[in-house]
């Protein structure tokens, strides 16, 4: 995931991973980890997507990391959201407002505690394979003893070197090996190959 790349995306505002809707897969399948809502949701490379509204509405924490200040800027002027604003040491700006706090700036940098929900719909395909173990490393170091990641991927017959990336149910299996990953739902598109998956990846308890 080179940096220059998002930013340039969201500069000409080239956002077509961004939905206008909820993600259909997260309303079926958040209640397969049990959530509780003192428990804390940690959403990585989150734009500005509205599932964080829909998780705000069932949290008292909602903390989302993106590295476009255009991003974050545009999810609480489109809200009608009126933030409180600081730039943490690290240098990264912190957006709050009520259950949601999103963070601007390098997702791997910033200083986040470890959290009991993480969701993940379009962060691990976003980065190219040479990224993609740094970045499970990072998330899987983020999940509280016990915690639950929901996280959707895509898979389909891939013929460039740009996201998102293609992710097989090997290729899952593999990136979270150690863990415990449960395959919940796959959804193939009424035309093509193009299909999505909903996983499950659970931490241990110690």
């Amino acid at each position: 995931m080179e940096q220059e790349f998002w930013h340039q995306r969201w500069a000409e505002n080239q956002i077509g991973f961004h939905r206008d809707s909820v993600h259909p897969m997260l309303m079926a399948y958040w209640s397969a980890l049990n959530p509780r809502l003192d428990e804390e949701v940690l959403v990585p490379l989150c734009g500005k997507s509205i599932d964080l509204n829909w998780l705000a509405e069932r949290h008292e924490r909602v903390v989302g990391v993106e590295l476009s200040d255009i991003a974050v800027r545009a999810f609480f002027s489109e809200n009608l959201y009126t933030p409180q604003v600081y730039t943490a040491p690290s240098g990264h700006t912190h957006y709050c407002f009520d259950e949601l706090e999103l963070i601007s700036g390098d997702f791997f940098t910033a200083r986040l505690q470890p959290a009991p929900l993480i969701y993940d719909r379009a962060a691990l395909v976003a980065m190219p394979p040479s990224m993609r173990q740094q970045y499970v490393d990072r998330v899987t170091s983020l999940l509280a003893p016990g915690g639950r990641m929901l996280l959707i991927t895509l898979f389909y017959p891939q013929s460039d070197d740009h996201p998102p990336f293609s992710m097989d149910e090997h290729l899952v299996r593999q990136a979270y090996q150690g863990m415990e990953v449960t395959l919940l739902d796959t959804c193939t598109e009424p035309c093509g190959d193009r299909g999505e998956q909903v996983w499950l990846i659970q931490a241990g308890k110690s």
